[in-house]
């Protein structure tokens, strides 16, 4: 007698053999379901492809779509051969009726792809050989992108098709002043978007003490809000899909406005995203900064190291702080900062936002500035 084991197995057994032998003759019903769809070729001007090349990209394209059963080229050839037929200008609805009768197609497709200045426009149409009529048709215009004419077959299709596309990809090749990545500027992977920076930076914490204390006690007897100014520069090293990774070289100029000058140099390391131009960078910032050794008496008063004059050993603590009287030395902190850029043709506005954190008080900032799209 069999085993309960033994009976499961047999039952999983049949059950798989079931599966795998329905399988093809339920994928070859499906197939038998689906209308028959041919191309010849597609009409082609000034985009570097002839139409045949054309026509078996765009034949590929719909095989990928899964919704014709599509004519495989050598038996259409075959048919055309035997039958003596002229398809070299056959684009038009009475020629692809004719010729979808002899080789028993449901359906014809057409179409063309020309360039017009700097617009690559591409039509499609389907056209139903038995009643004889144009049943869709599809028109979609792209950038002069000619590597990407396969991607413009295939957004095409779908549109036509009633399927979706990415819509960043379909931005990328439709929309002249989008976000610059490899597709839409393949030729140079490395855009320069250097440009003018200005803004204001904000001083916090004692460092905002320093800058409004008087110049006789070493401060700068200034507001602890100064302009600044510099130049950006951009060198992108990653340009793919929806992002762009890049360095940032920013030398600025501080405090001018108010008879200061705290010169600094800045390099971040930062993300950019394509499709909305939102930032995020971070990085070392350096600058000058004039520095003492001094300490604070019992009056809580800031005094010079120097100007110690008693004969006793000074029984304050001495330390080092900014001070308009000092040395110059170079100083680095850390810096953060995220942005947005704002298109306006060619034009490129980016704002952005940043943070110094420092244990004499933390530093905050804003800067706008400008550039043109460099191809």
């Amino acid at each position: 007698m069999k085993t309960r084991t033994q009976k499961l197995t047999i039952a999983i057994t049949a059950i798989i053999i079931m599966v795998l032998g329905f399988a093809p003759i339920s994928k070859a019903q499906n197939n038998k379901l689906k209308s028959s769809l041919s191309v010849l070729n597609i009409d082609t001007k000034g985009i570097g492809m002839d139409p045949i090349q054309m026509g078996n990209l765009v034949r590929i394209e719909l095989e990928k779509q899964d919704t014709f059963q599509v004519m495989d080229r050598y038996d259409v050839a075959y048919v055309i051969e035997k039958n003596k037929l002229s398809i070299g200008n056959c684009y038009g609805k009475l020629c692809l009726v004719e010729v979808g009768e002899i080789i028993k197609s449901d359906y014809m497709f057409t179409g063309s792809a020309e360039l017009y200045g700097e617009t690559i426009i591409i039509t499609f149409r389907l056209i139903d050989v038995k009643s004889q009529t144009i049943v869709k048709t599809q028109v979609n215009e792209y950038l002069n992108l000619p590597r990407e004419l396969q991607t413009m077959v295939r957004i095409t299709l779908n549109s036509m098709l009633g399927k979706k596309s990415d819509e960043t990809i379909v931005q990328t090749l439709t929309k002249k002043n989008n976000y610059d990545n490899s597709i839409n500027n393949k030729n140079k992977t490395k855009v320069d978007l250097s440009g003018p920076r200005s803004g204001f930076t904000v001083f916090t914490g004692n460092a905002a003490k320093y800058m409004e204390s008087p110049k006789e006690r070493g401060g700068y007897n200034s507001y602890p809000v100064m302009f600044q100014f510099g130049y950006q520069f951009e060198k992108q090293y990653l340009n793919e899909g929806n992002y762009q990774a890049l360095f940032e070289f920013l030398p600025t100029i501080t405090g001018f406005n108010q008879n200061v000058f705290i010169p600094s140099f800045t390099i971040l390391n930062g993300i950019r995203n394509n499709k909305h131009g939102w930032e995020f960078a971070f990085g070392p910032t350096f600058g000058i900064v004039r520095k003492a050794d001094g300490y604070y008496d019992g009056g809580n008063n800031w005094q010079l190291a120097s100007n110690w004059i008693d004969t006793l050993p000074n029984p304050f603590p001495i330390i080092e702080r900014i001070d308009s009287r000092g040395t110059p030395e170079l100083n680095s902190s850390f810096i953060l900062a995220f942005g947005k850029t704002f298109k306006s043709g060619k034009l490129n506005i980016p704002v952005n936002f940043y943070v110094v954190p420092n244990k004499e008080g933390w530093r905050f900032g804003a800067s706008f500035g400008f550039n043109a799209k460099k191809w």
